[in-house]
């Protein structure tokens, strides 16, 4: 594990967290947990924007996107607090941006931030780096699956797969679904 050391006990909820927010809405965990790091935020923080605005807990929620959801109960005081619920909402959001957005699935993630393309492009940047970091961290924590380009593919009844790979028709299912 060289890129990224054990976790300090203040990262093990950002992990935990994470980890179940990906899950829960099929997002990549790699993905979720770069987010986190990137946005660098901590249970109870508001960090004012140039423009009036803040960003609101360990996801760093702007309240100009919260009111939007107020409509739902979801309020800037409950991003705000420690535990999971941050995570889930902003898996929630990743899943929106990877399935209705265009571009690539990395300018897609990297819409929870900006969509200007100047500050997308910066931070689909960083947001590639970090995942790739966390894809290597969770791989030497949890049996991961590695894609790479297939020599040899079979047809499933949701399109080809590496003949080696069990798990694709699993995978093709998940990305069809975003799809929808």
């Amino acid at each position: 594990m060289p890129d990224l050391p054990d976790l300090p006990p203040e990262k093990q909820e950002m992990v935990i967290c994470a980890i179940g927010a990906g899950l829960s809405y099929e997002v990549p965990v790699n993905i979720v947990l770069a987010v986190a790091e990137q946005e660098a935020g901590k249970p109870g923080q508001w960090v004012k924007n140039t423009n009036g605005t803040y960003d609101v807990g360990a996801m760093q929620f702007n309240t100009a996107y919260l009111e939007e959801l107020n409509r739902y109960g979801i309020t800037a005081k409950s991003v705000a607090q420690p535990g999971c619920y941050p995570y889930q909402l902003a898996a929630w959001r990743l899943r929106g941006h990877l399935k209705n957005d265009q571009g690539d699935v990395w300018t897609r993630a990297a819409n929870y931030h900006s969509r200007t393309p100047r500050y997308n492009a910066r931070y689909r940047v960083q947001l590639m780096r970090r995942a790739q970091r966390w894809h290597q961290w969770l791989g030497h924590q949890f049996l991961v699956h590695e894609v790479g380009k297939p020599t040899v593919l079979r047809r499933t009844a949701q399109g080809t797969c590496p003949a080696n790979d069990p798990f694709c028709g699993v995978t093709q299912r998940i990305l069809t679904r975003l799809e929808k």
